[in-house]
């Protein structure tokens, strides 16, 4: 029988170590809880070196299987949505009341092959070869990060497993559904502007050059504004004296080098914190950036909390994936002040990042006991005004999108009637 090791408080509230055999983590836990202790970590004892020729066999064949597994992770990752569906699906097996192994078994067999069924097999191996859920799945980072392997060890040690993986999958599926509604709202200004480009990029290379023909075969003098579009129209067809590379490559290539640069500076630290504090001062972009920043940093660390997850760990977490700078610099005073023994409204406040009512429910939260429901409710109300936002936001950017068309297609129009009035004209005085 496999032996753990494991860290425990007794009644008194002082930590204890010791060993325990059981055939898994969760019968060691319910062990542990039986000689009335609180077990904080447990974990398989590491196997003696000296193992009999068979016993080393074995060993030596699951680990070659293990890795045949869980060896394709190595390139790329997991998707949040394969993620969130196993999250769903394993959270309602075990409320079903199936043993764990037997839950990841089913799922195993449910996966395509790929990376997600890679995952879960590596996993199956680890959880029959004694270690714990949140052990295995700790293995395997580019799958299961740490927030979901801290709230998955917190239900262990609580015992409410399949409660956590509940509100881990309700919180992955909120994510995705923010993340869907934004990315949907700018499919459609992406699709004009890009229709956009391609209209007038043929009239650059195919429509002026005719006008400019007919200009030079009545010798008009062309006033300042058709000469700069004439130029214009050169350069994007590469007709331009000693012009090698048509422009129209440097119009097509610039927005993938503008990201590709914008990846690579936010790579640094210092380039994500300067980025990050400008996106927030983005006029239009940077009131909804911080709505969803809220509406995330608040659902993560009430799931945290709520979870059983010690606040100080949880405050830590919330900050490393709250995905900007300047709320994570917050966060980590807030976590500063409550080690301390400070309130955690107060360093929030200071911070400027969030609004008034933000930091007023979390006072009162904190002084009622219910800082976790509390961030929740914060969090769907963010949730109610991205959408608002995004909405908005949708409304502006269409009459945007036809002024500033309208006002280059007239331009062009201008531009290419002026030579054309005074043509009219001279043939008149003619």
């Amino acid at each position: 029988m496999p032996t753990f090791q494991y860290e425990a408080l007794n009644a008194a509230g002082k930590q204890q170590r010791g060993t325990i055999e059981a055939s898994n983590s969760e019968e060691a836990i319910q062990r542990i809880r039986n000689q009335q202790l609180f077990p904080t970590t447990v974990k398989p004892a590491k196997s003696s070196k000296k193992d009999t020729s068979a016993g080393g066999d074995e060993a030596a064949a699951k680990k070659k299987k293990k890795k045949k597994k869980g060896g394709g992770i190595a390139i790329g990752g997991v998707s949040k949505k394969q993620l969130t569906l196993f999250t769903r699906q394993l959270s309602t097996l075990q409320d079903a009341g199936l043993p764990l192994l037997r839950s990841l078994q089913i799922l195993e067999g449910q996966q395509k092959p790929g990376l997600m069924k890679n995952v879960v097999g590596g996993v199956v191996e680890e959880v029959e070869g004694g270690s714990s859920l949140s052990d295995a799945m700790a293995k395997y980072p580019k799958a299961f990060d740490v927030l979901y392997t801290k709230m998955v060890h917190a239900g262990e040690i609580g015992g409410v497993l399949d409660i956590i993986l509940q509100r881990l999958a309700e919180f992955m599926e909120k994510a995705q559904r923010l993340k869907r509604k934004i990315n949907g709202a700018m499919v459609y200004p992406i699709a004009v502007i890009l229709i956009a480009m391609v209209i007038l990029t043929a009239i650059m290379i195919f429509i002026i050059p005719k006008f400019e023909e007919i200009f030079a075969d009545f010798g008009v003098n062309l006033p300042g504004l058709t000469v700069w579009l004439i130029d214009t129209s050169r350069w994007v067809a590469g007709q331009q004296a000693g012009q090698k590379i048509q422009g129209f490559w440097f119009v097509l290539c610039a927005p993938f080098v503008a990201l590709i640069f914008w990846k690579v500076i936010r790579k640094t630290k210092p380039g994500k914190a300067v980025t990050d504090v400008l996106l927030l001062w983005t006029p239009v972009f940077g009131n909804l950036i911080r709505k969803t920043t809220i509406a995330k940093f608040t659902r993560t660390l009430g799931t945290l909390i709520g979870a059983g997850v010690p606040i100080l760990d949880a405050v830590t977490i919330t900050a490393e994936t709250s995905g900007n700078f300047v709320f994570e610099r917050a966060l980590r005073k807030v976590h500063d002040s409550i080690r301390e023994g400070e309130t955690f409204a107060e360093p929030l406040r200071a911070s400027k990042t969030c609004d008034g009512i933000v930091i007023n429910m979390i006072d009162v939260g904190e002084e009622t006991g219910e800082l976790d429901a509390m961030l929740m409710k914060i969090a769907d109300n963010y949730d109610e005004e991205v959408d608002v936002a995004v909405a908005a936001l949708v409304s502006l950017l269409q009459p945007i999108m036809v002024i500033v068309l309208g006002g280059i297609i007239g331009t062009i129009i201008i531009a290419m009637f002026l030579p054309l009035v005074e043509m009219i004209n001279s043939l008149n005085a003619g």
